[in-house]
């Protein structure tokens, strides 16, 4: 009976959000119930699982689960000294295992560790021995780091943006795991650093020009020779040493088939670099499209306030130009504010209630005073549309202030879906405008039947005007942060 060891810890951050992001920011499993939690969802470890449990030879171990409930600030002091010796100590008690399968995201990063990934890595490997055999699995916007590859036997990646492969990738993982432990394979994988952040439209993965470069690395793992191949954009928002593109490439002992690989899709990366960069209305004049729009709904995405790329989800400034310009039609938004939670659960539901909205997380949004009547008061517990993993956004509430619909988060949740909206009673196609804090939610969701849809230029944490950021830790220079930053094939190899 073979033993594989199941761990997790997933979050990204935003390194220009104010707020740092505490134990509540989590989702914790102990080892006894990381297993079943995973057991029916839609998540990398679901997707192990469903390749793991077909066998009757394998005895799955859990360890320790620490997974965000949504991105966000740099994971304090605290909170990170807790996740890294309770993952670490479930490794301890874990006893002799075979193999070892990690779910990683790769952009997290805490206060006084820019690289928590790569050290979990670093000292898991202390605790398991360099024989047995450690795939680690990673969102395609994750920091890549020599420690983690040098200590991972392989890694896979996430093929799809937006993301709607994490069960296929856990599946990925296990599969890689079992050819590494029963079939001899000898991983060696190669890393071509580019020295390029991304973000916008041609990211998808599905129509863009990102994913014709993906093609690439994905036929690779599908031959036969391959392993596992990907790129990693990183979280351009997490401001560490190691931020940059990278091609992943990884082969059953064959190098130079790696390296060849790996080479020829960074260079393809590179050339069309330029046009992997988001196209921004400024929000005065997105508004004034909106209010010009005749028929249907307009879409607004503020990504620089996007809860699931690390922001607040506090912004006000596209209701505060709304109103400024008179815009007349229904408008549905979301907002991260306790304290205006907390007054609508004061005036109970069908009270009329008076109260600040805006800047309750993050300094640089100035709060405006609104009067509306409380339409709804929830616990703010509710599953994701996709995976079904369960959320919690706090004590939430359903203000209606005039012509606008605001649902009100205590606590921010991924907003890369329609689940805070559904799940309090709003549909968003019967509204004339909705304000959507996400970079990219699947097509159906809004792009499709929207009427207009326009990426706006806003202030936030995740910001993709880039240059606007402020990076101040990554590695210089890079594009588009720095002009005339040149391309030099930067190529690592790795092997166990």
């Amino acid at each position: 009976m073979k033993r594989i060891l199941i761990a997790e810890c997933g979050q990204e951050i935003a390194s220009f959000n104010p707020v740092p992001s505490e134990l509540d920011s989590f989702r914790l499993s102990t080892p006894a119930e990381l297993i079943p939690e995973h057991q029916n969802l839609k998540t990398e470890i679901g997707g192990a699982l469903n390749i793991f449990k077909a066998r009757k030879d394998i005895e799955l171990v859990g360890g320790f689960g620490a997974r965000s409930i949504t991105s966000g600030g740099t994971t304090s002091a605290a909170a990170w000294k807790f996740i890294s010796e309770s993952f670490l100590d479930s490794l301890k008690a874990a006893g002799k295992v075979d193999g070892v399968y990690f779910s990683l995201h790769g952009a997290m990063g805490a206060v006084g560790q820019l690289d928590p990934e790569g050290y979990l890595l670093v000292e898991a490997r202390k605790i398991l021995g360099e024989e047995v055999p450690i795939v680690s699995s990673f969102d395609l916007h994750g920091v890549i780091t020599d420690p983690v590859l040098k200590n991972s036997n392989a890694i896979t990646v996430f093929h799809t943006y937006p993301h709607i492969d994490l069960f296929e990738t856990g599946q990925r993982s296990a599969r890689l795991l079992l050819k590494i432990m029963e079939e001899g394979a000898r991983p060696v994988t190669v890393r071509a650093r580019i020295p390029a952040l991304v973000r916008g439209d041609e990211l998808k993965t599905k129509t863009g020009l990102f994913g014709k470069c993906m093609d690439e690395a994905i036929a690779l793992e599908n031959s036969p020779k391959g392993l596992s191949g990907a790129i990693f954009i990183g979280n351009p928002f997490t401001d560490v040493p190691d931020l940059s593109s990278n091609v992943i490439i990884c082969t059953n002992d064959d190098e130079k088939l790696a390296v060849d690989t790996a080479t020829k899709i960074a260079a393809d990366f590179w050339k069309v670099r330029e046009q992997l960069q988001a196209h921004l209305t400024s929000v005065p004049d997105a508004v004034a499209k909106a209010c010009a729009a005749k028929s249907g709904t307009t879409i607004l995405v503020d990504a620089a306030d996007a809860t699931s790329s690390g922001a607040c989800g506090d912004s006000n400034v596209v209701l505060s130009e709304l109103i400024k310009q008179g815009y007349a039609g229904t408008v549905l938004a979301p907002l991260t504010d306790p304290a205006a939670v907390a007054a609508a659960f004061k005036a109970g539901v069908g009270n009329t209630v008076t109260t600040k909205i805006g800047g309750a997380l993050d300094p640089r949004y100035t709060p405006f005073e609104v009067t509306g009547k409380v339409h709804l008061l929830s616990d703010g517990e509710f599953n994701s549309e996709v995976e079904g993993e369960p959320w919690h956004a706090g004590n939430c509430a359903v203000l209606k202030v005039k012509n606008i619909t605001l649902v009100l988060m205590s606590k921010p949740v991924s907003l890369h879906n329609r689940s805070l909206f559904y799940s309090h009673g709003q549909n968003p196609e019967k509204f004339d405008l909705v304000i959507v804090k996400s970079p990219h939610c699947q097509d159906h969701m809004y792009l499709n039947w929207a009427t207009t849809y326009i990426n706006v230029d806003a202030p936030g944490s995740t910001s993709a005007n880039l240059p606007s950021l402020g990076h101040t830790i990554c590695r210089r220079p890079v594009f588009p942060l720095d002009a005339n930053v040149e391309y030099v094939p930067e190529i690592t190899v790795y092997r166990r």
